[in-house]
């Protein structure tokens, strides 16, 4: 079985976490093919400038599709709302944090006035704004430990990074500060993994064990939410689900770019109507912003 990663350090541990588990489930031997996408080539922009779908995907996604690999690992908050033809999400592994998380010298209350903060994110640059930070915000590009080294060389004073990516490489000496959900709300998807494969593939009973439910459902909910506003990374949106036993708990937050609130919405309801949530959830927030 051959699976298709990118190559960062950040899709390596994540695909080697894939296949240590695939490897309590089958004895075929999977093999690793590292695939370059368009995101990965791209170093010099914020990626909300870059008007493109799938950047860090799409080319994984061919490879799938083409039979160069039986499936590929993605992180789930880079796959866009719709997925190319003949493929699908056979699997969402148990979910790790989906957190936001600073890291600097400072904590964030202590950040001074005009500190440069490092990011290339809308989401992030708009609730530094929400959150009335005075602050100098700085577009930052490179994989985890090129951005935690650019804070420890002092080019930058702080980043802020998903924990979820820190705790997969073992690098949460460098975590600051871990934000709430509610206080800095992450993107949909954050800290979930998606397992992608033909709609025809024969490898799909064996990768579809490695599903986590409770994660799956988690993710459609948010994913629901973003696809349904249709925003995509050209809007700060937040959106965290959570589930607890049988129930979810939703929680979504649009702001303007210049971080002002456009509309947050907290529902409840069973973790079987992810979907409906979602859609619940999208309704109500439109009704706010248009």
């Amino acid at each position: 079985m051959n699976v298709g990663t990118r190559g960062s350090s950040l899709a390596r541990a994540q695909t080697k976490n894939i296949i240590n588990e695939l490897s309590k489930i089958t004895d075929e031997e999977i093999n690793v093919e590292i695939i370059k996408t368009t995101g990965d080539k791209i170093q010099d922009s914020q990626l909300y400038k870059i008007d493109a779908k799938g950047i860090f995907t799409k080319e994984l996604d061919r490879a799938v599709l083409d039979g160069d690999v039986d499936f590929a690992v993605h992180s789930f908050k880079d796959l866009p709302t719709e997925l190319a033809e003949g493929l699908e999400i056979v699997a969402v592994p148990q979910r790790e944090s989906p957190l936001e998380v600073l890291v600097s010298k400072y904590s964030w209350d202590e950040l001074p006035e005009g500190t440069s903060v490092g990011t290339s994110s809308l989401r992030r640059e708009a609730f530094c704004r929400y959150h009335k930070k005075k602050i100098n915000i700085k577009p930052i590009r490179g994989n985890i430990d090129t951005r935690i080294k650019k804070v420890l060389s002092g080019d930058y004073d702080a980043t802020i990074m998903a924990e979820a990516g820190l705790k997969r490489l073992g690098l949460t000496e460098h975590i600051q500060e871990i934000f709430s959900r509610e206080y800095f709300t992450p993107a949909a998807g954050q800290g979930a993994l998606a397992v992608v494969a033909r709609h025809d593939s024969d490898k799909k009973e064996i990768l579809r064990r490695l599903n986590h439910t409770p994660s799956e459902q988690e993710v459609i909910a948010e994913k629901t939410v973003l696809q349904e506003l249709g925003v995509g990374c050209q809007w700060p949106l937040g959106v965290s689900a959570r589930t607890h036993g049988n129930s979810l708990d939703l929680y979504s937050i649009l702001l303007s770019k210049e971080g002002e609130l456009l509309s947050k919405v907290n529902l409840q309801g069973s973790v079987d109507e992810a979907r409906k949530l979602g859609l619940k959830a999208a309704k109500l927030m439109m009704e706010d912003y248009i």
